[in-house]
Order: structure tokens, then C-alpha cells, then sequence
């Protein structure tokens, strides 16, 4: 065995106390776990916000914790006590859930956000989530060079010839989701704003019930046509569908819509709204914070909730809009136009499945699927009504509606 000769020997020991040392002078970096549910590009644009934080805080590593069950994540952490310091809150009914337990407080002004978005993370005053990006739902989308423009009703809206891109599956036990929004934005959209608070808030009007039932036989009249398989594909599927003229008509949020970005250039995909004085059906992704004692934390939260994040936000691929009334700019006409709809004065309602108690709204998506696959609808709203009932007075989040002056 080779034997290292003295000078050597003082060379390693002085270059191993050189590396201690640097190791005990350099600085400890904080560290900053956020649960979210993002993948693909919704992820990118979040990861883009995150490193842009990171760069302007050198001594905190944010470690994003990706899950597609969300709720049933957050649930079990939360029991365990071992939370996530940060996490998406998959709808207000878990900020209501969650609100004067395992959620903290914020010191987070949120006043520059429109409303309903601000005030249903708030409760007596205190901020408890930052609504990090938006989405309008209430839109029907259409090649404007093959399909006439959509009518102004969903009554005028039924037996057109036209076909229905409908995807009713989606990962985890979100199935369904997007036949939920259709229903509560014909709700809303048909019978107005009270009727709408009323059912989602359980005001009075009950699942079993004369508007609500006409909500979900509308929408099975307007999309009948399109449900061939609609529960064994993919929402993103049917969206790609549409950008690929296998189908002339779509439902929901731009984010949902899956356009390349150069049919968007030429606007030759844009919506119309059913009717141009209606309530928007919208929606949001919230962050609340789940831990005690962690400035990092804090200061990415706050981070999240300034304009500089949620302009870069914007402006990366997802289309994700900002309830912020300082975020005015974007790269995108179609997106510019549809975020100007936050601010316009429109009556804004937030989305009804993600104001439900998460039980519900999971009962809520199955019934939809259970009724395409051909379930009496009876049966399905006096279930829906029994579920309801079990849980109680469980925490409502309010107000659901609000009508947002004009920047």
C-alpha cells in the first residue's frame, strides 16, 4: 500500500480545514414547502413565478410538493400534522373548511383583488389565502371561419347542428368537473344571481328542485348530441378536438381550451358569452398558508400575491388570468379581453362545485357522469339533497357574487 509522504499529508489536512470552513461560514438557506396540483404548463408558469422569487430571495429554496389529489393530500397531512407550509386550496369551501384551524392568518394586503376573489378569502377582517390566478368559465368557444356565431341563450343554444366538444373525464376523483361548471353557469345564467347564492349556499333552493333540475336537463338537451363517450374522455381531449375541427362548439375557461398558441395569434378560436348582461361564472386558484414561525413562507406569499408575480404569471404559457386590478398587460389579445371581464363591472359569481363543501362537490361530479351514462335524474338530485343534509351547517364561504368597479 502506497504511503503519502508528509507534505502531502499537511496539503489534504489543510485542505479538508479549508472546506470545514467555508461549510460552517456559509449561510443556512431556508427552506419552503408548497403543495400544488399543477403538471405540464400550468406547472412551467408556476415554476417560472417560483425561480424569479428565488432569485430575489438567494437564501430560500422553495420545494414544490406535486400532487393530482390535492384534497385527499392536504387532508391526510393536515390530520398527521405534518402540513405543507404552503398549499393550493383546491376551492373556497376548503378556506371555509380549513379557516380557524389548520389555516393561518396572513399578513398579506389583498385589496388591489376584485371581488368575490378578495373577500372569500377573508373572514372578520383577516386575510387567509391569496387568489394566485383566475378564470372565467362562462364562455362558448368556436372557430369563427367554419361555425356562425353562438346565440344569446341557452334555450336558443338547444338543437343546433352543430356538435359539442364534451370531455367529461379527468385525473383523480375530479371526474365530471367540467359538466358541473356547465350546469351551475346555466343556473346561473337562466334563473340569476339569488337562485344561484340560494342553491350553493343551501338559501332554500334544493338540489331537487324545479331550477336546478331545469339546469341540468338544459344542459342534456344542449350537448346531447356530443355525450357519445363523453365520460371515458379526457376534458383536454375534447378541447383538442375543437382546436382540431372534430367538434364546433366548447364550454368553459380559456385555460381549459388547449389552443396552440398560434391559432390564438390570428384570433381564429374566440367565444362568445350565452348572454352579454349575465352573471360570469369564475374561478380561482387560492394559496393559504399551513404553518407557524417560517418567514420564507411569508415572504413568498406575499410575493405571490404582488403584481411583479402575477404579471410574469400571465404571461407564461396556461393563460391564467390575475384578479389583480394592477395586472393590465398581456401578451395575448384573446386573454387581455377575457381578464378585462374582471374588471368591467360584470357581475362576478364564484364557480358553485368549488364554493360546495368538498364532499359535495365530489357527489356533485359523479352525479353528472352517472347522468350522461344514462342515471335517473330524480334519483341522482334526491341524493345530491341526502348528502347535503348529512353534512350540516358545515362553514359556507359568502359572498359568492360580487360586481367589481371598473380599473
Amino acid at each position: 500500500m502506497r504511503r503519502l509522504t508528509a507534505p502531502l499529508v499537511r496539503g489534504v489536512l489543510a485542505l479538508g480545514l479549508l472546506l470545514a470552513a467555508l461549510g460552517c461560514g456559509a449561510p443556512e438557506r431556508e427552506r419552503v414547502t408548497i403543495m400544488v396540483p399543477w403538471s405540464g404548463t400550468e406547472f412551467k408558469a408556476f415554476h417560472s413565478v417560483v425561480e424569479d422569487f428565488e432569485k430575489a430571495n438567494p437564501g430560500i429554496d422553495v420545494a414544490p410538493q406535486v400532487t393530482r389529489a390535492l384534497t385527499q393530500q392536504l387532508d391526510a397531512a393536515v390530520a398527521a400534522e405534518t402540513p405543507p407550509d404552503l398549499a393550493v386550496l383546491p376551492s373556497v369551501g376548503a378556506i371555509a373548511k380549513y379557516r380557524g384551524g389548520a389555516l393561518r392568518p396572513l399578513g398579506v394586503d389583498t385589496s388591489s383583488f376584485v371581488d368575490p376573489f378578495r373577500l372569500l378569502a377573508m373572514d372578520d377582517g383577516k386575510v387567509y389565502a391569496v387568489p394566485v390566478k383566475a378564470d372565467v368559465k362562462s364562455l362558448v368557444w368556436y372557430d369563427r371561419r367554419l361555425t356562425p356565431k353562438p346565440a344569446g341563450t341557452w334555450s336558443a343554444l338547444q338543437g343546433r347542428p352543430e356538435t359539442w366538444c364534451l370531455g367529461l373525464e379527468s385525473p383523480g376523483a375530479t371526474s365530471g368537473w367540467p359538466g358541473a361548471d356547465w350546469i351551475a353557469d346555466i343556473l346561473l345564467a337562466e334563473e340569476g344571481v339569488e337562485t344561484y347564492e340560494d342553491w350553493v349556499s343551501r338559501g332554500g333552493v334544493r338540489w331537487n328542485s324545479a331550477p336546478v333540475r331545469e339546469a341540468w336537463e338544459t344542459w342534456w338537451r344542449v350537448v346531447e348530441g356530443g355525450s357519445k363517450g363523453a365520460t371515458g374522455r379526457g376534458f383536454d381531449e375534447a378541447a383538442v378536438e375543437l382546436a382540431g375541427d372534430r367538434c364546433s362548439l366548447g364550454h368553459g375557461a380559456l385555460s381549459a381550451m388547449a389552443f396552440p398558441p398560434d391559432l390564438m395569434e390570428d384570433e381564429r378560436y374566440t367565444y362568445a358569452l350565452p348572454s352579454p348582461r349575465q352573471a360570469l361564472e369564475v374561478s380561482a386558484d387560492f394559496v393559504g398558508k399551513f404553518t407557524r414561525d417560517n418567514p420564507g413562507a411569508d415572504r413568498l406569499i406575499a410575493y405571490l400575491a404582488g403584481a411583479r408575480a402575477q404579471q410574469t404569471w400571465v404571461n407564461e404559457p396556461g393563460y391564467a388570468l390575475s384578479a389583480n386590478r394592477r395586472v393590465t398587460t398581456y401578451d395575448n389579445p384573446t386573454q387581455a379581453r377575457i381578464a378585462g371581464m374582471l374588471r368591467s363591472g360584470h357581475t362576478l359569481c364564484f364557480s358553485a362545485a368549488d364554493a360546495m363543501d368538498p364532499d359535495v362537490s365530489a357527489a356533485f361530479y359523479r352525479a353528472v357522469m352517472e347522468y350522461v351514462n344514462g342515471e335517473d335524474l330524480t334519483k341522482l338530485l334526491k341524493a345530491l339533497d341526502r348528502v347535503q343534509e348529512h353534512l350540516g351547517d358545515s362553514p359556507r364561504p359568502t359572498p359568492l357574487c360580487g360586481a367589481p368597479n371598473q380599473a
